[in-house]
């Protein structure tokens, strides 16, 4: 499994939103999202991995690094969330797409518990943090509505300094829960050499997060 697929199951941990339904997912299958490589064209590189076990350790609570201020203060259990229950087992299968300046990451899980996915406080809705070298901004982006499952929407941004040089990322989580399969799509802009960073396309990954959810369902 690559650092980049674990590194966006990690990052998937901030919540929030809608349900309606309870669909039937009798003939579901993660294994269908690696079909969703057709809807990138010649000017992507496509990769797929799975369907194979996950390390529920990856999924785990998305930690910051000690000494961290948030406001508002009484946010930063945000830092903390747990998409999968601990010691649930399953199965993953991704899809990750880089071209046009974007790299998009689609999952899906199937777990042996199903997925909590809690919404924030109101109040949470847009959340800062500083610490010692790190700050960063976590809000909630807009998400699809799709029946009959949870659907969560967040951006990240972090900037972290290490001597004289600042760095900074930004992230995009898309995140369906439905019984117990999660359809997960994260997007970030690509730094490449002389090239200014590309806006990340988030309509695309929206569609991608609809589309992935359609496919795992059957």
């Amino acid at each position: 499994m690559s650092n980049r697929v674990m590194v966006a199951i990690a990052g998937a941990g901030l919540l929030a939103a809608c349900t309606s339904g309870e669909p039937d997912l009798s003939d579901a299958d993660i294994a269908r999202v690696l079909d969703v490589r057709s809807s990138f064209g010649q000017e992507f590189t496509v990769t797929d991995v799975g369907p194979s076990g996950i390390d529920p350790r990856l999924l785990g609570p998305q930690a910051l690094p000690p000494g961290m201020t948030f406001d508002p203060a009484d946010c930063a259990s945000f830092a903390n969330q747990q998409m999968v229950p601990a010691g649930a087992k399953g199965n993953m299968a991704a899809v990750t797409a880089e071209g046009e300046g974007n790299r998009f990451i689609t999952i899906a899980l199937e777990t042996s518990e199903a997925a909590a996915v809690n919404a924030p406080a109101e109040n949470c809705a847009k959340v800062g943090f500083i610490g010692p070298g790190v700050r960063g901004l976590v809000e909630t982006a807009e998400v699809p509505q799709i029946d009959g499952a949870q659907t969560v929407g967040t951006r990240r941004i972090l900037q972290t300094t290490v001597g004289d040089t600042t760095g900074t990322g930004e992230l995009y989580n898309y995140v369906a829960s439905f019984g117990s399969f999660l359809v997960i799509v994260t997007a970030n802009p690509l730094v490449l050499p002389d090239k200014p960073v590309a806006p990340v396309d988030t309509q695309r990954a929206r569609n991608l997060l609809v589309e992935a959810v359609a496919k795992v369902r059957g």
